[in-house]
């Protein structure tokens, strides 16, 4: 299976490619921009040439065209110089020294007052050589000239001005090679600079993977609280993992210790009644009672291992609907008693944790509160905020109109580690099995009197969380 990039390879590879197109979208705009404009400059300069010769240039009587005595370029004079220039009419038919042996295309035509430039344009040569590539500029004139007294004739022609495109080609080549020699040394600095900033701003992911390989191999309990503001929920999101699942384990460990240790006196009876000589009715009634005592304890520890306690990210339960079925049920059992159970229950309050726990948690005390109240129960719940955290807690409350249970037997019955046979006379059905599964979730189970009906109320609250 093929290796997936790093993220550090795949923003400079993204970066790389957007800045080579862009750096290859500016080169060629600007090679284009100055193309146009040198085209464009290469008009008016020819367009000053011919400028130039007709400020300076005259005709004769015979429709001569004179050029003047110094010709606006010296390259008008040299042969084959790639300047051109050349005068043609119904009557005028001129070429400048530079034309010599050189057939030009002189087959544009231009209405008078008017130009026009194209090219470049292959001109053979006439001994044989390479093709000349000129481009052409053409202009219509109307020339007026005196030839008496208040007399004057018009003399139309049309003045073309060549020059050799490779003048043109070599300044752009000259330029590109600058342009992309210039924009290639950019595009590596910027990567270079690029590879820097990339490295230097994903330091707090590579540190944070080391830290993590540090937690996996035992060398640190946690991560450190010193990352980036963006990476804190993910930090602290982990280190919530890690104690979850450390008191996960703890959890197992003890019960497991626990059912192991409450094993051992029921063994060691079997043990002893074996090794006695007893009849074999009384064995079996030894044996009988033991088993069903071990099956007591395997029952009892497994409920505590079973609760799923704190899940990182659970989803959040609605209270109403399972409190809905509990009750349904208790009321057909506790029919004789006609017990009726009241609801406040908050709309935005959830339970975020296994849907198992929340059916111990009402179920048991809902239980309990059936199993003393005279006629009311009343089940409540709300939201607990707390500045800084993203899950708001929740508050459980269950309280009856029964006998309520004794002040100086509240602080025994929340004893950490009470058993289910360490139950308060008259009360605590299960509420061993509750003690531990809010305790898995770093809750608090409180035990008061009721200030509305006068009973007993059990209050659960489960702190706020880090998602």
């Amino acid at each position: 299976m093929a290796r997936t990039l790093s993220l550090e390879a795949r923003q400079l590879l993204a970066a790389s490619l957007g800045l080579v197109a862009f750096l290859g979208l500016t080169g060629y705009a600007l090679d284009r921009a100055f193309t146009d404009a040198a085209v464009s400059s290469e008009q008016e300069r020819m367009k000053g040439y011919s400028s130039a010769y007709l400020a300076g240039g005259e005709f004769t009587r015979n429709q001569d065209f004179e050029p003047p005595y110094l010709p606006p370029d010296p390259r008008f004079t040299q042969p084959s110089s790639g300047l051109y220039a050349a005068v043609l009419g119904p009557k005028v038919d001129w070429r400048s020294a530079s034309t010599l042996d050189r057939a030009l295309p002189l087959d544009r035509s231009v209405p008078a007052g008017k130009d026009a430039f194209d090219g470049p344009i292959d001109v053979p040569d006439k001994n044989g050589g390479a093709p000349e590539h000129l481009y052409r500029y053409a202009r219509g004139i109307i020339w007026e000239q005196s030839i008496g007294k208040q007399k004057t004739q018009d003399i139309p022609f049309t003045f073309y001005v060549f020059e050799d495109a490779n003048v043109l080609r070599q300044h752009v080549e000259v330029f590109r090679r600058a342009l992309w020699g210039y924009l290639g040394a950019a595009a590596l600095l910027l990567l270079g600079v690029q590879a820097l900033i990339l490295r230097w701003s994903l330091q707090p992911l590579r540190r944070m993977r080391r830290e993590l390989l540090r937690v996996q191999r035992g060398n640190i309990e946690r991560m450190s609280s010193s990352h980036p503001r963006e990476l804190e929920p993910l930090t602290d999101s982990i280190n919530a993992f890690i104690v979850s699942e450390r008191e996960h384990m703890e959890r197992y460990r003890n019960t497991l210790s626990d059912l192991a240790h409450s094993l051992k006196t029921p063994l060691a009876v079997l043990r002893a009644r074996l090794a006695d000589d007893v009849s074999v009715e009384e064995l079996r009634n030894d044996v009988h009672g033991q088993v069903q005592r071990m099956s007591e304890i395997v029952s009892y520890q497994l409920s505590r291992g079973a609760t799923a306690g704190h899940k990182l990210f659970a989803v959040p339960l609605e209270i109403e609907a399972l409190a809905e079925g509990i009750v349904v049920s208790l009321e057909k059992v506790y029919a004789g008693k006609r017990v009726l159970c009241e609801f406040d229950l908050d709309a935005e309050a959830r339970f975020h944790g296994a849907q198992g726990d929340l059916m111990e948690l009402l179920g048991n005390l809902l239980e309990n509160a059936f199993k003393w109240a005279k006629q009311r129960v009343l089940l409540s719940s709300r939201n607990e905020v707390a500045a800084g955290r993203r899950r708001p807690g929740l508050v459980l409350s269950v309280e009856d109109d029964g006998p309520g249970i004794p002040d100086d037997s509240v602080e025994r019955l929340l004893q950490r580690g009470v058993r289910g046979d360490e139950r308060v006379q008259g009360h605590g059905i299960g509420l061993s099995i509750v003690q531990n599964i809010v305790r898995a979730y770093n809750g608090e189970l409180e035990v008061d009197r009721s200030p509305e009906l006068g009973g007993t109320r059990f209050t659960v609250r489960i702190p706020p969380g880090l998602l």
